[in-house]
Protein backbone atom coordinates (compact mmCIF):
# COMPACT_ATOMS: atom_id res chain seq x y z
CA UNK A 1 0.00 0.00 0.00
CA UNK A 2 1.30 3.51 -0.45
CA UNK A 3 2.21 5.65 2.66
CA UNK A 4 2.56 9.15 3.39
CA UNK A 5 6.11 9.91 4.24
CA UNK A 6 6.63 13.50 4.34
CA UNK A 7 4.42 16.80 4.38
CA UNK A 8 6.04 20.22 3.34
CA UNK A 9 4.42 23.55 3.06
CA UNK A 10 5.72 27.06 1.20
CA UNK A 11 4.72 29.81 0.58
CA UNK A 12 4.96 30.81 -3.40
CA UNK A 13 4.43 34.92 -3.31
CA UNK A 14 5.80 37.50 -5.37
CA UNK A 15 8.24 38.84 -2.76
CA UNK A 16 10.07 35.83 -2.51
CA UNK A 17 11.15 35.52 -5.92
CA UNK A 18 12.28 39.92 -5.62
CA UNK A 19 15.43 41.51 -4.13
CA UNK A 20 14.03 43.43 -1.27
CA UNK A 21 14.92 46.96 -2.54
CA UNK A 22 12.38 46.35 -5.28
CA UNK A 23 9.53 45.13 -2.94
CA UNK A 24 8.51 48.82 -3.54
CA UNK A 25 7.48 48.29 -7.31
CA UNK A 26 4.29 46.99 -5.89
CA UNK A 27 3.42 49.79 -3.15
CA UNK A 28 2.07 51.72 -5.85
CA UNK A 29 -0.74 49.11 -7.22
CA UNK A 30 -0.96 49.25 -3.12
CA UNK A 31 -1.96 52.49 -2.86
CA UNK A 32 -4.45 52.71 -5.74
CA UNK A 33 -6.63 49.61 -4.27
CA UNK A 34 -9.85 51.13 -2.92
CA UNK A 35 -10.80 47.95 -1.42
CA UNK A 36 -7.73 45.86 0.37
CA UNK A 37 -9.65 43.06 2.58
CA UNK A 38 -8.65 42.76 6.34
CA UNK A 39 -10.24 41.47 8.87
CA UNK A 40 -13.53 40.81 7.38
CA UNK A 41 -13.95 44.53 6.17
CA UNK A 42 -12.40 46.34 3.12
CA UNK A 43 -10.09 49.33 3.21
CA UNK A 44 -8.54 51.64 0.57
CA UNK A 45 -4.76 52.63 1.28
CA UNK A 46 -5.20 55.44 3.43
CA UNK A 47 -8.19 54.08 5.77
CA UNK A 48 -5.81 50.66 6.22
CA UNK A 49 -2.93 52.88 7.28
CA UNK A 50 -4.94 54.85 9.64
CA UNK A 51 -6.38 51.78 11.18
CA UNK A 52 -2.82 50.44 11.78
CA UNK A 53 -0.78 53.30 12.57
CA UNK A 54 -0.38 52.10 16.27
CA UNK A 55 1.49 48.63 14.72
CA UNK A 56 4.25 51.19 13.74
CA UNK A 57 4.60 49.23 10.41
CA UNK A 58 7.00 51.70 8.98
CA UNK A 59 9.69 50.43 11.10
CA UNK A 60 8.92 46.43 9.70
CA UNK A 61 9.50 47.99 6.03
CA UNK A 62 12.97 49.51 6.46
CA UNK A 63 15.39 47.92 3.69
CA UNK A 64 17.77 46.48 6.62
CA UNK A 65 14.64 44.56 7.96
CA UNK A 66 13.55 43.16 4.54
CA UNK A 67 17.03 42.06 3.77
CA UNK A 68 16.60 39.90 6.89
CA UNK A 69 13.67 38.95 6.29
CA UNK A 70 14.69 37.79 2.46
CA UNK A 71 17.19 36.28 3.45
CA UNK A 72 15.15 33.59 6.17
CA UNK A 73 12.76 32.60 3.61
CA UNK A 74 15.62 31.63 0.69
CA UNK A 75 17.25 29.83 3.62
CA UNK A 76 14.10 27.74 4.44
CA UNK A 77 12.84 27.57 0.64
CA UNK A 78 16.55 25.94 0.42
CA UNK A 79 16.40 23.85 3.53
CA UNK A 80 13.19 22.29 1.96
CA UNK A 81 14.60 21.75 -1.24
CA UNK A 82 16.95 19.36 0.91
CA UNK A 83 14.66 17.72 2.59
CA UNK A 84 12.80 16.94 -0.41
CA UNK A 85 15.51 15.86 -1.94
CA UNK A 86 16.70 13.75 1.19
CA UNK A 87 13.14 12.23 1.40
CA UNK A 88 13.27 11.11 -2.30
CA UNK A 89 9.50 10.39 -2.45
CA UNK A 90 7.64 8.76 -5.44
CA UNK A 91 4.81 11.13 -5.79
CA UNK A 92 3.94 14.17 -4.11
CA UNK A 93 0.53 15.42 -3.90
CA UNK A 94 0.43 19.48 -4.31
CA UNK A 95 -2.05 21.42 -3.34
CA UNK A 96 -2.24 24.77 -4.62
CA UNK A 97 -5.26 27.46 -6.04
CA UNK A 98 -5.98 28.59 -9.54
CA UNK A 99 -5.95 32.13 -10.23
CA UNK A 100 -7.24 32.65 -13.31
CA UNK A 101 -4.92 30.29 -15.00
CA UNK A 102 -6.61 26.91 -15.94
CA UNK A 103 -9.97 27.95 -15.11
CA UNK A 104 -11.76 31.47 -15.89
CA UNK A 105 -15.33 32.96 -14.85
CA UNK A 106 -16.97 31.01 -17.39
CA UNK A 107 -16.13 28.01 -15.05
CA UNK A 108 -14.64 28.07 -11.90
CA UNK A 109 -14.53 24.69 -9.77
CA UNK A 110 -14.35 24.60 -6.37
CA UNK A 111 -12.35 21.13 -6.46
CA UNK A 112 -10.11 20.13 -9.05
CA UNK A 113 -7.46 16.54 -9.53
CA UNK A 114 -5.64 16.35 -12.79
CA UNK A 115 -5.45 12.97 -13.95
CA UNK A 116 -3.79 13.28 -17.16
CA UNK A 117 -0.50 11.49 -18.20
CA UNK A 118 1.66 14.59 -17.58
CA UNK A 119 1.50 18.11 -16.95
CA UNK A 120 3.48 20.52 -18.14
CA UNK A 121 5.30 23.87 -17.16
CA UNK A 122 5.38 26.19 -20.08
CA UNK A 123 8.20 28.73 -20.77
CA UNK A 124 7.99 31.85 -19.58
CA UNK A 125 5.84 33.87 -21.93
CA UNK A 126 7.58 37.26 -22.49
CA UNK A 127 5.00 39.04 -24.57
CA UNK A 128 2.84 38.30 -21.48
CA UNK A 129 5.59 39.68 -19.03
CA UNK A 130 5.55 43.16 -20.86
CA UNK A 131 1.90 43.87 -20.31
CA UNK A 132 2.42 42.92 -16.32
CA UNK A 133 2.26 45.21 -13.47
CA UNK A 134 5.30 46.58 -11.72
CA UNK A 135 6.71 43.95 -9.73
CA UNK A 136 5.08 41.24 -10.52
CA UNK A 137 7.21 40.33 -13.87
CA UNK A 138 10.01 39.58 -11.96
CA UNK A 139 8.29 37.12 -9.55
CA UNK A 140 6.83 34.98 -13.14
CA UNK A 141 10.59 33.70 -13.62
CA UNK A 142 10.48 32.05 -10.46
CA UNK A 143 7.53 29.80 -11.52
CA UNK A 144 8.47 29.14 -15.39
CA UNK A 145 11.55 27.45 -17.09
CA UNK A 146 12.95 28.80 -20.24
CA UNK A 147 11.67 26.14 -22.04
CA UNK A 148 9.01 23.53 -21.56
CA UNK A 149 9.35 20.69 -19.30
CA UNK A 150 7.00 17.98 -19.16
CA UNK A 151 6.28 16.13 -15.59
CA UNK A 152 4.54 12.78 -14.79
CA UNK A 153 1.55 12.36 -13.45
CA UNK A 154 0.59 9.17 -11.50
CA UNK A 155 -3.07 8.69 -13.01
CA UNK A 156 -3.76 5.80 -11.11
CA UNK A 157 -3.63 7.44 -8.16
CA UNK A 158 -5.28 10.68 -9.03
CA UNK A 159 -7.93 8.33 -10.27
CA UNK A 160 -8.34 6.83 -6.66
CA UNK A 161 -8.11 10.26 -5.26
CA UNK A 162 -10.99 11.28 -7.58
CA UNK A 163 -13.01 7.87 -6.57
CA UNK A 164 -12.40 8.71 -3.10
CA UNK A 165 -14.04 11.72 -3.07
CA UNK A 166 -17.10 11.35 -5.29
CA UNK A 167 -17.39 7.93 -2.37
CA UNK A 168 -17.08 10.99 0.63
CA UNK A 169 -20.08 12.79 -1.30
CA UNK A 170 -17.57 15.67 -2.70
CA UNK A 171 -18.65 16.62 -6.42
CA UNK A 172 -15.25 17.25 -7.58
CA UNK A 173 -14.23 18.89 -11.17
CA UNK A 174 -11.60 16.23 -12.91
CA UNK A 175 -9.74 17.07 -15.63
CA UNK A 176 -7.41 14.99 -17.86
CA UNK A 177 -5.84 17.49 -20.13
CA UNK A 178 -4.02 21.09 -20.49
CA UNK A 179 -6.54 24.18 -21.89
CA UNK A 180 -5.61 25.85 -24.34
CA UNK A 181 -6.13 29.24 -25.50
CA UNK A 182 -4.83 31.27 -28.85
CA UNK A 183 -1.66 30.96 -28.43
CA UNK A 184 -1.59 26.66 -27.66
CA UNK A 185 -1.50 24.83 -24.15
CA UNK A 186 -1.98 26.35 -21.30
CA UNK A 187 0.81 25.33 -18.88
CA UNK A 188 0.39 24.61 -15.19
CA UNK A 189 -0.10 27.85 -12.71
CA UNK A 190 1.85 29.24 -10.26
CA UNK A 191 1.13 27.26 -7.14
CA UNK A 192 2.33 24.10 -9.04
CA UNK A 193 5.20 25.90 -11.28
CA UNK A 194 6.69 27.32 -8.32
CA UNK A 195 7.10 24.11 -6.28
CA UNK A 196 8.96 22.58 -9.71
CA UNK A 197 11.05 25.27 -9.77
CA UNK A 198 11.89 26.77 -6.26
CA UNK A 199 11.45 23.15 -4.59
CA UNK A 200 12.36 20.34 -6.95
CA UNK A 201 14.33 22.35 -8.62
CA UNK A 202 12.37 20.84 -12.05
CA UNK A 203 13.39 17.32 -10.96
CA UNK A 204 10.44 15.57 -12.84
CA UNK A 205 8.75 13.75 -9.74
CA UNK A 206 5.91 12.36 -10.19
CA UNK A 207 2.92 14.92 -9.28
CA UNK A 208 -0.88 15.03 -8.41
CA UNK A 209 -1.70 18.31 -9.41
CA UNK A 210 -5.23 19.21 -7.11
CA UNK A 211 -6.35 23.08 -7.30
CA UNK A 212 -8.72 24.71 -4.86
CA UNK A 213 -10.80 27.77 -6.07
CA UNK A 214 -9.93 29.95 -3.04
CA UNK A 215 -9.64 33.42 -4.90
CA UNK A 216 -13.03 33.77 -6.55
CA UNK A 217 -17.09 34.17 -5.28
CA UNK A 218 -19.07 32.62 -5.08
CA UNK A 219 -18.12 29.12 -4.57
CA UNK A 220 -15.29 28.92 -2.43
CA UNK A 221 -15.11 26.60 0.11
CA UNK A 222 -15.32 26.86 3.95
CA UNK A 223 -12.05 25.92 6.23
CA UNK A 224 -14.21 22.87 6.94
CA UNK A 225 -14.65 22.04 3.50
CA UNK A 226 -11.08 22.06 3.09
CA UNK A 227 -10.20 19.94 5.64
CA UNK A 228 -12.91 17.22 5.20
CA UNK A 229 -11.53 16.90 1.90
CA UNK A 230 -8.18 16.65 3.01
CA UNK A 231 -9.35 13.87 5.07
CA UNK A 232 -10.30 12.46 2.12
CA UNK A 233 -7.64 12.64 -0.30
CA UNK A 234 -5.72 11.03 2.75
CA UNK A 235 -8.03 8.46 2.88
CA UNK A 236 -7.41 7.66 -0.83
CA UNK A 237 -3.73 7.85 -0.59
CA UNK A 238 -3.47 5.32 2.27
CA UNK A 239 -5.68 2.75 0.79
CA UNK A 240 -4.16 3.30 -2.82
CA UNK A 241 -2.64 -0.16 -3.61
CA UNK A 242 0.31 1.30 -5.63
CA UNK A 243 3.68 0.34 -3.28
CA UNK A 244 4.81 3.96 -3.44
CA UNK A 245 6.10 6.81 -0.71
CA UNK A 246 3.69 9.90 -0.79
CA UNK A 247 4.91 13.43 0.14
CA UNK A 248 2.01 15.84 0.58
CA UNK A 249 2.72 19.59 -0.01
CA UNK A 250 1.03 23.05 0.79
CA UNK A 251 1.75 25.49 -1.99
CA UNK A 252 0.74 29.50 -1.05
CA UNK A 253 -0.22 32.18 1.92
CA UNK A 254 -0.54 32.80 4.60
CA UNK A 255 -1.75 36.12 4.81
CA UNK A 256 -1.76 38.84 1.42
CA UNK A 257 -1.75 41.24 0.28
CA UNK A 258 -2.62 42.82 3.43
CA UNK A 259 -0.37 41.02 6.59
CA UNK A 260 -2.80 39.90 8.93
CA UNK A 261 0.00 38.40 11.89
CA UNK A 262 -2.67 37.26 14.36
CA UNK A 263 -4.77 35.39 11.93
CA UNK A 264 -1.92 33.79 10.90
CA UNK A 265 -0.68 32.97 14.02
CA UNK A 266 -4.37 31.81 14.94
CA UNK A 267 -4.22 29.33 12.04
CA UNK A 268 -0.92 27.94 12.13
CA UNK A 269 -1.36 27.08 15.82
CA UNK A 270 -4.42 25.16 15.22
CA UNK A 271 -2.92 23.08 12.39
CA UNK A 272 -0.03 22.62 14.89
CA UNK A 273 -2.33 21.68 17.37
CA UNK A 274 -4.70 19.65 15.00
CA UNK A 275 -7.37 21.85 16.79
CA UNK A 276 -10.59 21.40 14.46
CA UNK A 277 -12.69 23.51 16.15
CA UNK A 278 -10.19 26.50 15.82
CA UNK A 279 -10.19 25.62 11.73
CA UNK A 280 -13.69 25.49 11.91
CA UNK A 281 -15.05 28.03 13.56
CA UNK A 282 -12.64 30.58 11.09
CA UNK A 283 -14.87 32.83 9.62
CA UNK A 284 -14.96 32.24 5.72
CA UNK A 285 -14.61 36.30 5.19
CA UNK A 286 -11.34 36.13 6.67
CA UNK A 287 -9.92 34.03 3.59
CA UNK A 288 -10.02 36.88 1.20
CA UNK A 289 -7.48 37.53 -1.44
CA UNK A 290 -4.30 36.31 -1.36
CA UNK A 291 -5.29 35.17 2.53
CA UNK A 292 -7.13 32.82 1.18
CA UNK A 293 -4.39 30.60 -0.23
CA UNK A 294 -4.09 29.60 3.64
CA UNK A 295 -7.34 27.02 2.82
CA UNK A 296 -4.42 25.05 0.98
CA UNK A 297 -2.84 24.30 3.80
CA UNK A 298 -5.90 23.95 5.59
CA UNK A 299 -6.41 21.20 3.08
CA UNK A 300 -3.03 19.82 3.46
CA UNK A 301 -3.65 19.64 7.27
CA UNK A 302 -6.35 17.21 6.78
CA UNK A 303 -4.10 14.89 4.78
CA UNK A 304 -1.94 14.27 7.48
CA UNK A 305 -3.95 14.81 10.48
CA UNK A 306 -4.65 10.50 9.44
CA UNK A 307 -0.78 10.10 10.07
CA UNK A 308 1.41 10.20 12.98
CA UNK A 309 3.47 13.15 11.00
CA UNK A 310 3.80 16.17 13.42
CA UNK A 311 3.65 19.86 11.99
CA UNK A 312 6.62 21.54 12.63
CA UNK A 313 6.72 25.25 11.73
CA UNK A 314 9.85 26.23 10.58
CA UNK A 315 9.47 30.14 10.31
CA UNK A 316 7.15 32.53 9.58
CA UNK A 317 7.63 35.85 7.76
CA UNK A 318 6.02 38.91 7.67
CA UNK A 319 7.48 40.62 4.77
CA UNK A 320 5.64 44.15 4.51
CA UNK A 321 6.20 46.99 1.59
CA UNK A 322 3.98 49.50 3.13
CA UNK A 323 3.38 51.51 6.83
CA UNK A 324 -0.31 50.38 5.87
CA UNK A 325 0.81 46.46 6.56
CA UNK A 326 0.88 45.49 2.63
CA UNK A 327 3.06 42.83 1.66
CA UNK A 328 3.06 39.21 2.14
CA UNK A 329 3.40 37.12 5.38
CA UNK A 330 5.39 33.68 4.26
CA UNK A 331 5.12 30.38 6.37
CA UNK A 332 7.25 27.10 5.97
CA UNK A 333 7.05 23.81 7.63
CA UNK A 334 7.31 20.17 7.42
CA UNK A 335 5.61 17.29 8.71
CA UNK A 336 7.52 14.51 9.91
Amino acid sequence: MAEIVYGFGSSHGPLLSTAPEKWDLRAQADMENPAHPFRGEFYNYEELKELRKDENLGAQNQLSVREGRHARNQKHMDALAEKVAEVDPDIIVVVGDDQHEWFQDDIQPTFTVFHGDEVINTALDQEKVKTMQPGLAISMRANHPDVDHAYPVPSALSRAIIEQAIEDEFDIATSSEHPTNEKGLIGVGHAVGFIYRRILHDKPVPVVPILLNTFFPPNQPTPRRCYKFGQSIGRAIQGWNGDKKVAICASGGISHFVIDEDFDNRMLKAMIERDEDAIFNEPNVMFRSGTSETKNWITVAGILSQTSLEMDLLDYVPCYRTEAGTGNAMAFATWT
